[in-house]
């Protein structure tokens, strides 16, 4: 089926999908985001995206047909060990500081776009290797936006493109084998909280932000200068002491907030909210 594109549709759907979801298409992507949602249009038998556009925008069952365009939509590329700098940085350097002074307080930290899971549980391996887990009690949370993407975090079952990263050795101390597949250890999966937040509504943020370490690695390449500043700004009204956010090494907020001010941490750069800053 050939579906029609009435004259600025694409831009209306566009700004739509941006302003729910902070995904952003440029200009020579747009075309990308219609392939995305055509079969999700073809499905209601609408044989124009402004039709789409109208449910999306207004049809009091939006709700249910957001989760779908999330899912389309969403990036679920991730895989462990990823970027491991900036999480040795936090679980050697840091984190020794943050507990120093703590008295066995509980630490929150929290991956804020965990796609499929990998994120967050690297974090826990990471942990469990350096025994924070006997000395103090920890939270971790990981969430996204996409619920097929925590679906399969929650299964806690991953394919060997998600271990091109990690150590051999690491992979069958902490994983068991299970058909063509492995399965992460169950108390180590238990030491993760999987939730869904979009990082576009304060109140979701909110829930999970008052921590001292937040991750959000590898989400803002998707968003523009202008929401990036905005979920930044939301970070930063919620993180509290000493205040940590770590983004992507492709990634800077140099030139879109002031919010956060960039240090190295060993052999990490990590962003710091400028009230915590030595």
């Amino acid at each position: 089926m050939e579906l029609l594109i009435p004259r600025g549709t694409e831009i209306l759907l566009r700004d739509l999908v941006q302003e729910r979801t902070g995904i952003y298409y440029d200009q020579d992507k747009l075309s990308l985001l219609l392939e995305k949602l055509s079969p999700l249009v073809i499905d209601h038998g609408f044989h124009s995206f402004l039709d789409y556009y109208y449910l999306l925008k207004y049809d009091e069952h939006a709700a249910d047909e957001w989760r779908l365009v999330i899912d389309a939509i969403s990036v679920q590329e991730t895989f462990f060990w990823r970027e491991m700098d900036q999480v040795h940085a936090l679980v050697d350097i840091l984190l020794p500081k943050w507990a120093a002074n703590r008295n066995g307080q509980s630490l929150r930290i929290w991956s804020a776009a965990c796609a499929t899971g990998e994120e967050p549980l690297t974090i826990a391996i990471a942990l469990a290797q350096a025994g924070w887990f006997e000395r103090i009690p920890i939270e971790i949370y990981g969430t996204d936006v996409s619920f097929a993407a925590l679906n399969k975090a929650r299964a806690g079952l991953f394919r060997d493109r998600a271990f091109r990263n990690l150590p051999s050795a690491v992979r069958e101390k902490y994983f068991t084998k299970e058909g063509d597949a492995w399965r992460i250890d169950p108390q180590l999966h238990a030491r993760v909280n999987w939730d869904r937040a979009n990082l576009v509504n304060r109140e979701d943020v909110a829930r999970f932000a008052e921590a001292p370490f937040i991750l959000c690695r590898n989400v803002f390449i998707y968003f523009s200068s202008d929401m990036i500043r905005r979920v930044v700004r939301t970070f930063a009204d919620y993180i509290i002491d000493p205040a940590y956010l770590f983004v992507g090494i492709s990634e800077s907020l140099m030139k879109v907030s002031n919010d956060f001010e960039l240090t190295d941490v060993g052999r990490a750069f990590v962003y710091q909210r400028r009230d915590f800053c030595d």
